[in-house]
């Protein structure tokens, strides 16, 4: 069943990718998925309240509000029954008392691909010698800037420069660059935030080295065989609000973001051509600045079921958090898109504060 799945899995990247240059929907999705247990069990609601080294994904502007000198952050997480695997690595360091700058890397490939395009040999036998093993896999390299405003109390801005690289085996390669701004506020108990992703659109060039034997494979089973195109990521805007309250030892937290993206109709719960929004609600409850629950909803969908009703279904995500001095361990249940489609999966992410000065808060 996993050899199968693999198989599906290929070809439904190399189609994509062909297909990316025609319509830019969907572009760099695994730059979606998020980063960190805390968010991913707030269903990616963290634009407003983010400030520890996941800022450089979540919203560059966050980054200034790192405590400490250093801060370092690694995430891993398997889907589709560990098929697919998805690691982040982060590192911020402190500039001056205003500014912060940071280096996130994330991958995410499914690895250990048969080619078998070479199984049958020119006289007709079957060859499993013959059959050899590739990865596809994604990879962006985010660099941040984030600064606080000296004249504006509680003012923040900031800005990410991003490369990213796409390749599947030796036949694909792709290079692309992006560039993302970011802001926060906050007044009194209040957050607001804005992440305005692939501000000038991202640009990714594919080019396709397909070998001879693999083109009279695609040309006898009427697939389409790539040719060398431009992919393009248009912008996305997210705006979030959070309040914070504080009783005694315990700490409740909301937020609520508007993912606004503008490549066309999506199913989410508000569409149209070409904006569409995605709205996400998370909560976390704290306690002695020790332990966190939280919950979060999102990812919501209207489909057609098998008895032609019509369907609307929510994804709940939830998690919790523990911070031993300058050391974050989160965990969330979460999943990376529908739970028809991948099962939940256990996503475990760790923060280390370097000379800090008590430590960021959640």
């Amino acid at each position: 069943m996993k050899f199968i799945t693999r198989i599906i899995l290929f070809a439904g990247l190399t189609l994509t990718a062909t297909a990316y240059g025609q319509a830019p929907k969907y572009s760099n999705e695994f730059l979606s998925i998020g980063v960190g247990a805390r968010a991913l069990g707030m269903s990616n609601s963290n634009v407003a309240g983010v400030n520890d080294v996941t800022s450089g994904y979540w919203n560059p502007a966050g980054l200034s509000q790192m405590t400490g000198r250093v801060q370092v952050g690694l995430m891993h997480a398997e889907y589709f029954a560990g098929i697919a695997k998805y690691d982040y690595g982060a590192i911020a360091a402190r500039i001056d008392s205003h500014s912060v700058a940071g280096l996130s890397v994330i991958r995410f490939g499914v690895d250990d691909i048969p080619n078998t395009t070479e199984l049958i040999d020119s006289d007709g036998n079957v060859n499993y010698d013959n059959v050899q093993s590739f990865s596809a896999a994604d990879y962006a390299f985010i660099l941040t800037y984030a600064r606080q405003n000296k004249k504006v109390a509680g003012l923040r801005y900031g800005a990410n420069a991003k490369i990213i690289n796409r390749k599947v085996g030796k036949f694909a390669n792709a290079w692309g660059f992006g560039i993302d701004l970011g802001a926060q506020y906050n007044v009194k108990n209040w957050h607001f935030g804005a992440s305005y992703r692939d501000a000038t659109s991202t640009f990714n060039a594919w080019r396709f080295d397909i070998p001879d034997n693999m083109r009279d494979v695609f040309a006898s089973t009427g697939n389409t065989i790539p040719s060398n195109s431009v992919e393009v990521t248009l912008p996305r805007l997210i705006l979030a609000a959070g309040y914070k309250w504080n009783i005694k030892k315990f700490s409740v937290y909301t937020e609520v973001d508007f993912n606004i993206t503008t490549d066309g109709k999506r199913n989410v719960a508000i569409k149209s051509d070409p904006f569409s929004i995605d709205p996400t609600f998370g909560l976390e409850l704290g306690y002695g600045n020790f332990v966190f629950l939280r919950a979060g909803v999102g990812n919501i969908q209207k489909y057609t079921d098998d008895n032609g009703k019509q369907v609307t279904s929510v994804q709940p995500n939830m998690g919790l958090g523990i911070k031993l001095r300058s050391v974050c361990i989160d965990y969330a249940l979460t999943d990376i898109g529908n739970a028809s489609v991948a099962p939940y999966s256990n996503v475990f992410s760790l923060r280390f504060d370097i000379n800090a000065k008590g430590g960021s808060k959640k």
